[in-house]
């Protein structure tokens, strides 16, 4: 559950129900904010993700847990916990392994702006 105040809001993420996504299974916060500045979404990466891009997007992404690999542009990059990586409109990328990760969608996320090449 969400807690909207004019300046802030504050969101229980554990609270949310974890939806199916490209990566895995998310958990996304923030979407309901009229003004769609950004969203932070929780991510159980426990599948090799589908590659996609995003047209209006940068996402960023913080590796919580676990180890893998990041395909950006079509290049493998060894991840693992601590790692973030920066992910601007265009550029297609998914997440090779089992992770858990935090992903900031900016602007928020908008399920119009993931395309796939397939």
């Amino acid at each position: 559950m969400s807690q909207l105040a004019k300046n802030f809001s504050i969101v229980h993420t554990q609270e949310i129900e974890p939806v199916p996504c490209p990566c895995g299974m998310t958990r996304r916060a923030f979407t309901d904010d009229p003004e769609q500045i950004a969203s932070l979404h929780v991510v159980d990466i426990s599948v090799d993700a589908k590659t996609h891009y995003h047209k209006r997007m940068t996402e960023i992404y913080y590796i919580l847990e676990g180890s893998g690999q990041m395909e950006l542009d079509g290049q493998l990059y060894d991840v693992s916990a601590g790692s973030s990586i920066l992910i601007k409109p265009g550029c297609r990328h998914r997440a090779v392994g089992a992770m858990k990760i935090i992903n900031i969608p900016i602007p928020a996320f908008d399920p119009d702006d993931e395309w796939f090449d397939e």
